[in-house]
């Protein structure tokens, strides 16, 4: 796993305070992706994250007045990738040294995660990188 120092800037500190506090999940990181905040938590917290029917993520997206996003991290570098792409469905994901393929379950989920111009897929990359090392990760 490559070590990156993650900082947090008091804005970010207050949405992670506010989560744990609502959710009392414990969280691993917090940062934006396009737009959308994104808590990725300890494996194992996804249902008190949520909260029931989701109304933990209704209350925080009401509360910060922003889409959010929660991701289940897992050590597993495929089970991430697959768990940061979910609702998106994928039929599989190999990995080939520090290369990575997705095969999307049609055109349409594939075009949603590669993005205009692949920006999707160029931020997934980046996410990814902040906890393995990682080289591409292509979508066929």
């Amino acid at each position: 796993m490559t070590s990156q120092k993650i900082t947090f800037d008091t804005d970010m500190l207050k949405f992670m305070g506010l989560f744990e506090n609502l959710t009392h999940a414990k969280l691993k990181d917090c940062f934006f992706d396009r737009g959308k905040l994104v808590f990725l938590i300890d494996q194992g917290e996804m249902g008190k994250a949520l909260g029931r029917n989701k109304s933990n993520i209704v209350k925080l997206e009401k509360m910060l007045n922003r889409k959010i996003k929660i991701v289940e991290f897992n050590p597993n570098r495929l089970q991430f990738i697959t768990n940061y792409l979910a609702p998106l469905r994928i039929t599989d994901i190999q990995e080939e040294g520090d290369v990575v393929t997705i095969t999307g379950i049609d055109t349409k989920t594939k075009g949603l995660i590669i993005g205009i111009k692949a920006q999707n897929l160029r931020n997934l990359e980046k996410t990814v990188s902040k906890y393995f090392k990682i080289e591409e990760i292509k979508v066929v």
